[in-house]
């Protein structure tokens, strides 16, 4: 039986494992130090977050797992997290632009959260609405900056908003899972933030030149388990350690 606030909050916990595993493989080869220091911390950012969201996901499940079990014992298919985070890191412009569109999304998201009926949610958005403030930033200022920098910059950017912008619908979903917890104030209704997260991402890009989107088709499936091929790669490089050992300790 589906415990609805043990699948919401495993969502949230995927996304932010996931991204921040993403943002680990930059580690060493950043384009400057100060940049590579500035990855590993968003990555470090991220990846506090998800412990802490598997750590209540499993008090809150009651099937006895904690947070390693979650993050490392699953297989793709049993992966909530969304589309977007698991897309390759590309290049830098890439990278970027992937960071900036989630961010830009969990800022107000983390934001409305902080006043959820649950005090353990609650407790975990008042920490990382503070993380993600700095990482839409940190993001926005790079997409400026290439965005209108150098003609090759300037195109690389453009490409990676484009190639990434299909993928940003399936943050602004809401299912079954999710209806009663936002009805009873303990989960944060999606869908009324995509007109603040368009109005930062249109702002950010007409300042760095480049050209919104059209809307159009967007890809969804990852909040159910139906992921691209990228996410296996990355569990068998994530989950290495424990498979291969299992139940290793320092």
């Amino acid at each position: 039986m589906t415990v609805p606030l043990f699948d919401y909050v495993l969502r949230l916990a995927d996304n932010a494992l996931v991204l921040g595993h993403r943002l680990s493989e930059w580690c060493g080869h950043g384009p400057v130090l100060e940049e590579d220091l500035a990855l590993a911390n968003m990555a470090l950012d991220l990846i506090g977050q998800s412990r802490s969201l598997y750590d209540y996901a499993g008090e809150v499940g009651g099937r006895g797992h904690d947070e390693d079990a979650l993050a490392y014992l699953r297989d793709v298919a049993s992966y909530r997290n969304v589309l977007l985070v698991e897309q390759p890191n590309g290049d830098f412009a890439c990278t970027m632009a992937r960071q900036f569109f989630y961010s830009a999304f969990m800022h107000p998201y983390w934001q409305a959260m902080a006043a959820s009926s649950d005090p353990a949610l609650a407790a975990i958005a008042e920490k990382s609405v503070k993380e993600v403030a700095y990482h839409v930033r940190h993001t926005s200022e790079w997409a400026i900056r290439l965005g209108d920098g150098t003609e090759e910059s300037h195109r690389r950017m453009q490409a990676a908003v484009d190639e990434l912008w299909p993928y940003t619908g399936e943050l602004f979903e809401a299912d079954a899972i999710e209806a009663a917890l936002i009805e009873a104030g303990i989960a944060t209704d999606p869908r009324p933030l995509e007109g603040a997260w368009r109005a930062t991402v249109a702002n950010v890009l007409k300042t760095a030149t480049l050209t919104l989107p059209a809307t159009g088709w967007m890809q969804t499936g990852g909040r159910v388990g139906r992921h691209s091929e990228h996410l296996g790669h990355l569990l068998a490089d994530l989950q290495y350690m424990q498979r291969a050992y299992p139940g290793a300790a320092w």
